[in-house]
């Protein structure tokens, strides 16, 4: 039997975005298992908790081989301990690229380390959410604008009762 090609698509997910679905179905047309991990990102105050951003991207998912779970800790530990191939990672802009590249390099010399190679999968969203990001979703949303089409209807509903 083949080994399984498992990635991980890392992130805070404050909250999950039609962007952030967009990219984690297409990568599970690319692997046999795709684990969003959700993590609390040190330098971002979160709005929801993290086991309240684990269920709203759960509610937000259909697909069986998309699985959902929060971790701790280095990303390369994770996705060495789940028997990851890949991390994916999305890139909306050019600005996104330099961040991005030094991740890649530092997960890639720490996986190398652990005599693992995790390899970095960048893939861009969908046109229509190039823009989008948690953040701007809060902002948009704090200041009454309509948020409908570029999230799921749980976190529409979940960001209501958070800042209504």
């Amino acid at each position: 039997m083949p080994l399984k090609r498992i990635a991980i698509y890392p992130g805070s997910f404050d909250p999950v975005t039609n962007g952030h679905l967009d990219i984690v179905e297409r990568a599970s047309k690319i692997f046999d298992q795709v684990i969003v991990g959700v993590t609390d990102h040190g330098s971002k105050h979160s709005l929801f908790s993290i086991e309240e951003r684990v269920q709203l991207f759960r509610a937000s998912l259909k697909n069986p081989r998309i699985t959902v779970e929060s971790f701790k800790g280095l990303l390369v530990d994770y996705a060495v301990k789940k028997k990851a191939c890949a991390i994916i990672r999305g890139l909306r802009a050019v600005s996104d690229f330099e961040y991005e590249f030094q991740m890649a390099l530092m997960n890639r010399h720490l996986s190398q380390q652990k005599g693992d190679i995790v390899e970095i999968v960048y893939m861009m969203p969908d046109e229509k959410y190039t823009y989008l990001s948690s953040s701007m979703i809060k902002e948009v949303f704090r200041l009454g604008g309509d948020i409908g089409r570029f999230v799921p209807t749980g976190v529409q509903k979940a960001l209501k009762l958070k800042l209504l």
